[in-house]
């Protein structure tokens, strides 16, 4: 069977910017495998595939090239951004079904602001056992890092200056350790999200990065559901002035990403994140999948 298909690189507003996801239009009943397949075809770390909803809009399934995933960030920009550019929506509120809930979205002509659910801030984490994922010293890390959710759970990790963040290197073997002490299976592995209190420019005010491991390909270059994530806990921890910023990520994979950032309720209790981006689209065409 065909399935039309939109590739969009999302938190950017020109192509080959922010981060790819191709988005397969009517895809929601395929097969779990054919949808990983896909992913693993289109070497990107995340694929969507759209369906009818009876809760919301429009249902939208995430996959990885090694599984489902309840909500992501980055793919829900490109999703919209796809809808919009074949007609199928227009400006103006709209709700995706997702596993991690109906996410509420808001599309204003090339940029689409998503309201993530309201956090979830769940255990903390030693700092010597992250910072061995990365490669990296204990004491290069600020504060305590913690598992946060507002949608797909991320241990949110503050490093202290852009030249830790620069000199991350992946460690698989110290990744396993680390999902062991959060009690992850193999299959369900959450890597670390790094941030920095600094931009990579002067737009920016912080800068992160998430280094991935196989089958996905060893870097993503903008991580919406993480961002969510990162903002609610600086917010949370008190360790930005203002619940507003704007948040960067890929400059150092020349796939520069932007979003804008808004944390909803006061430090402790907070409803919701906002995560606001744009979106470029690459190609188009169909999809020959059974």
């Amino acid at each position: 069977m065909s399935y039309d298909f939109d590739w969009v690189d999302a938190f950017s507003d020109v192509v080959f910017g922010g981060n790819g996801c191709a988005v397969v239009h009517g895809g929601a009943d395929l097969p779990d495998a054919v949808c990983m397949a896909y992913v693993r075809e289109t070497s990107l770390v995340e694929c969507t595939f759209t369906g009818p909803s009876d809760v919301a809009d429009v249902r939208v399934r995430y996959f990885l090239a090694s599984r489902e995933i309840p909500f992501a960030g980055h793919p829900t920009v490109a999703t919209v951004m796809a809808l919009r550019a074949r007609g199928l929506v227009t400006d103006g509120p709209l709700t995706l079904e997702t596993q991690a809930g109906v996410i509420p979205v808001e599309v204003t002509g090339d940029h689409v602001k998503m309201t993530q659910i309201a956090p979830t801030f769940g255990p903390t984490v030693p700092a010597d056992i992250v910072a061995a994922v990365g490669g990296i010293a204990p004491d290069d890390i600020v504060g305590q890092p913690q598992v946060v959710s507002t949608g797909l759970p991320f241990c949110v990790t503050v490093l202290k200056d852009r030249a830790t963040l620069e000199r991350l290197k992946f460690d698989v073997d110290a990744l396993r350790s680390f999902s062991t002490f959060l009690g992850q299976p193999d299959t369900d592995m959450m890597e670390p999200f790094w941030v920095t209190l600094s931009g990579a420019t002067d737009h920016g005010d912080t800068f992160s990065r998430l280094l991935l491991a196989p089958p996905s390909p060893p870097e993503d270059a903008f991580t919406g559901s993480a961002t969510g994530a990162m903002a609610a806990y600086l917010w949370a921890q008190g360790m930005i002035p203002e619940p507003a910023f704007v948040a960067e990520q890929g400059h150092g994979m020349g796939r520069p990403g932007r979003a804008s950032v808004k944390v909803l309720g006061e430090r402790d209790a907070i409803t919701g994140v906002e995560v606001s981006g744009q979106g470029a689209l690459v190609m188009s065409g169909k999809a020959f999948l059974s």
